[in-house]
């Protein structure tokens, strides 16, 4: 069968049952069916399908995923916070694909991988960079600059590449304005062991402009080539729980996605072998928790019956934490996508256009990077922000703190008054935060409330809203360099007074080559502190709800095998298991998460991959 919005009849036993189409879903489901086209698979993804969607295959409709442009986004689903004191009783929303493909399907598509000692630092020797890098490998077929062959892919099925658009003056302005303030280019920053660099951004899109998502490129194709007959696809369902018999996972419950209308009649589905979860990073501990797996008190107080009690699901909740900034510049009108946000066009449009720039993502430029010596020593780091930089940071020189991207346009749609300019922007976001969050149910039910709180700003040392503070300063310095810069745009930065060196200023040219940094006050650092507290925001990058550990002690809900502890026959392959973060978007962690989960789970089937 094919994809479809209900179980087909008769379909009430299988030997896998994959709750979650997401991208290591999709991943795990195609290869688990290559390594034996008898085995019976079902895979169940709340979103629709997502098949020759041209939102999906077109790149630049990511910005209906990023953006509020007024405009109904099927392909998403948000998870509701609670109010949060250490960002101003700022609620955040956490967004996640709710598509065949999830977040491969929707996100900016930027193309980069995590460093070697964020790998080996989780203390798993079956998932140390040495045994990740064959299936970082495995998924990619690169097109892109590289040291050494063995570093990158040339036969998967997810092409990487620079696009059929693009790229624009701005690469070669930002590496220029880089590397005047010591950050130099490295062709390929994603080698593992590159680190304080700029590099042009490389996308999962193909060299003729496709979007590279783990459905198109692994699901689909197996679906439609006769040889995989018990590979099949629901969508528009949920699965409400798995179902255990003492210690062994044995099936799930199913319900029609009411979002869509297909009525609210729970089936079972019995799973002869394997329960596979694939829900995400927030969907999947919440799941757990809905089939009694999780910590008791947290059960207990939802009125869950325990399965097995495992205190460190839905803990540990990590991201990166980002700011998002804009910028009056000189780009020309082919050089960014402000017709869209000014009303000059609209996506539908350049679809019905079969426009060359819906190849594109805007991301020319990505980034990993560390203050100096020298910067750490001006900061004015408390004791034990200090005390966390000598230990984790200062020795370690292939250790980035944060990374700076752009986007070649606006954040949102352009006022009246500023139709006429071109704008970049800059995402930059701490790549290892210290803070952590939580997500748990607070009822049985999918529709209950649930406990959502990310973390931003929690740590104790304030070692994160120094970083915050430095990486503001750093990546407005870069951009005050740009050929192309002509002022901040204010309202999104933060409001410094306007006799302060650091006020917001317009430019009718650019800054002398000889500018010099800007001088901040302590009232300029006041203002930038508030304005980090009211700004600073989650990134669509969590990981480590279900985190992979040795031991439950430790926090663990996975071994390394990604089986649950204390119910058999139940593994999660997500960006859940993932025990800390990575200096990288997290696509290539869940790809690689999918390919290794599926070798894995078939040695375990006794099957030959």
């Amino acid at each position: 069968m094919g994809v479809s919005n209900k179980i087909p009849d008769g379909l009430d036993e299988v030997d896998v049952v994959i709750a979650g189409g997401g991208t290591a879903g999709c991943v795990v489901a195609a290869r688990l069916s290559d390594a034996d086209p008898e085995l019976s698979i079902l895979v169940v993804e709340r979103g629709h399908d997502n098949y020759e969607d041209p939102t999906v295959t077109n790149p630049l409709f990511f910005l209906e995923n990023i953006l509020d442009l007024g405009v109904p986004n099927p392909r998403m689903m948000v998870y509701q916070g609670q109010p949060e004191p250490n960002i101003g009783n700022r609620t955040m929303v956490v967004p996640a694909g709710s598509i065949l493909g999830g977040g491969s399907s929707i996100n900016m598509l930027t193309y980069t991988r995590p460093q070697r000692e964020d790998l080996d630092g989780w203390s798993m020797p079956q998932w140390s960079a040495d045994a990740i890098l064959p299936y970082l490998n495995k998924f990619e077929t690169y097109h892109g600059p590289s040291s050494s062959a063995s570093i990158h892919g040339s036969e998967g099925p997810i092409q990487v590449s620079n696009s059929s658009y693009g790229p624009t003056q701005l690469q070669g302005d930002f590496i220029r304005a880089a590397a005047d303030l010591g950050i130099p280019e490295d062709a390929d920053l994603q080698d593992l062991d590159s680190n304080h660099a700029v590099q042009k951004n490389l996308r999962y899109i193909s060299p003729d402009g496709i979007r590279q998502d783990s459905a198109h490129a692994y699901l689909h194709p197996r679906l439609q080539d006769g040889k995989h007959p018990n590979l099949h696809v629901v969508v528009e369902h949920e699965v409400v729980r798995v179902l255990s018999e003492k210690d062994k996972a044995v099936g799930v419950e199913i319900r029609p996605n009411p979002e869509h209308g297909n009525g609210a009649e729970v089936q079972t589905v019995k799973a002869k072998k394997m329960v596979v979860v694939s829900a995400g990073t927030l969907g999947t501990p919440l799941l757990l928790e809905r089939s009694g797996v999780g910590g008791k008190d947290v059960l207990d107080k939802a009125g869950v019956e325990v399965v097995s009690d495992l205190p460190g699901v839905g803990e540990e909740f990590q991201d990166h934490n980002t700011m998002l900034l804009s910028y009056y510049t000189s780009l020309l009108p082919n050089e960014t996508y402000d017709d869209i946000l000014n009303g000059q066009t609209t996506l539908q449009q350049m679809l019905e256009e079969k426009h060359e720039m819906l190849a594109w993502n805007s991301a020319e430029i990505t980034s990993k990077v560390r203050p100096t010596d020298e910067e750490i020593d001006a900061m004015g780091l408390s004791e034990g922000a200090r005390l966390l930089w000598d230990r984790d940071f200062k020795n370690n020189k292939n250790k980035p703190v944060a990374t700076i991207s752009t986007a070649n346009g606006f954040i949102a749609p352009i006022a009246d008054e500023d139709k006429d300019w071109r704008f970049l922007s800059t995402g930059s976001f701490l790549l290892y935060p210290y803070a952590r969050g939580h997500v748990h149910i607070t009822g049985p039910a999918i529709e209950d409330k649930i406990d959502l709180k990310t973390g931003i700003l929690t740590d104790p040392e304030g070692f994160d809203r120094a970083m915050a503070m430095w990486l503001y300063k750093k990546q407005r310095e870069v951009v005050r360099r740009l050929d192309v810069f002509r002022g901040e745009y204010a309202p999104l930065h933060p409001p410094f007074n306007g006799d302060s060196d650091a006020a917001c200023k317009r430019y009718d040219g650019p800054l002398p080559p000889d500018v010099e940094d800007i001088k901040y006050t302590k009232e300029d650092d006041e203002v930038l502190s508030t304005w980090i507290t009211n700004n600073l925001a989650q990134n669509w990058h969590g990981i480590g709800t279900c985190k992979m550990a040795a031991s439950t002690e430790s926090g663990g809900v996975v071994d390394g095998d990604l089986g649950v502890y204390g119910i058999k026959s139940l593994k999660v392959a997500d960006l859940s298991v993932v025990a800390h973060n990575v200096a990288a978007n997290t696509a290539s962690m869940a790809l690689a998460i999918g390919e290794k989960a599926a070798d894995i789970f078939a040695e375990e089937l006794k099957v030959s991959s």
